[in-house]
């Protein structure tokens, strides 16, 4: 399932946003949780997001998934204005281009992990492609799991059954907010490795946010956020180097 270098650089940008705001609140009471961002996601890329508690990172994945509507500016999947599309269309477009992976799985406790990774597609009332989801399946380790309902799954199986579920539609883009943040150390440890086989064999593009910076150290470049900006950007990110960069942002 690997994709070629030279066809992944030549894809279009996976999203993009151009003066992104998100207000909450007004007069004395308003809070720009967003202010102004402009950023391209390129297609088959890993991006973390890093900031303080309040920075805008949650909010910033959320209006960057179409979960929630900017105040101004222009949010951009796969070439789509997403503010021209009217709430049935967005919808649409989140199940089919978009997938999201929760701090919390968000799984259906009666439905096997082969009825939860599948069932983004039954939304859409569409079978999902047999050979990709042999591929996922086989690429999370998910092979003698896919009949076992997640109490009988461990925190980390569940968390591959969520990623799987985020990848079947063959989303343009997935995210993850603080995905690792309810596994133990073991198990977060293989998820980054599964989100990172993600990107470079099966050619997934990556958002996550994360307060870990050995989560981060796996992505291609790590933005940092501070009062709904960014106001810096690590390539090739190592454990030290996302360290010293929030060490000079803390100053």
């Amino acid at each position: 399932m690997s994709v070629p270098e030279p066809a992944t650089r030549a894809r279009p940008p996976a999203a993009e946003t151009v003066e992104l705001t998100k207000v909450y609140g007004e007069g004395q009471a308003e809070v720009r949780a967003v202010d102004g961002i402009s950023l391209t996601i390129p297609s088959g890329s890993y991006t973390a997001v890093m900031g303080p508690s309040g920075s805008g990172k949650s909010t910033l994945l959320h209006c960057l998934a179409g979960l929630d509507r900017p105040t101004s500016g222009t949010v951009r999947i796969g070439g789509t204005d997403l503010s021209t599309l009217k709430d049935k269309a967005l919808t649409e477009l989140r199940r089919e281009q978009v997938g999201f992976v929760f701090q919390a799985f968000n799984l259906v406790p009666t439905l096997t992990a082969r009825e939860n990774i599948v069932l983004p597609r039954k939304l859409g009332r569409r079978d999902p492609d047999a050979a990709w989801f042999d591929a996922i399946v086989g690429a999370l380790g998910l092979g003698d799991r896919l009949g076992h309902r997640p109490a009988e799954l461990s925190g980390g199986q569940q968390q591959r059954v969520a990623v799987a579920r985020a990848l079947v539609t063959q989303p343009q883009l997935v995210f993850g907010d603080e995905p690792t943040g309810n596994l133990d150390r073991t198990s977060g440890q293989e998820l980054l490795a599964l989100l990172r086989t993600s990107v470079d064999e099966l050619s997934q593009t990556i958002v996550t946010v994360t307060h870990d910076p050995v989560a981060a150290a796996t992505a291609d470049r790590v933005w940092f956020l501070a009062d709904g900006r960014v106001v810096d950007e690590l390539t090739a990110p190592t454990v030290d180097g996302v360290l010293d960069r929030i060490r000079a942002l803390e100053h």
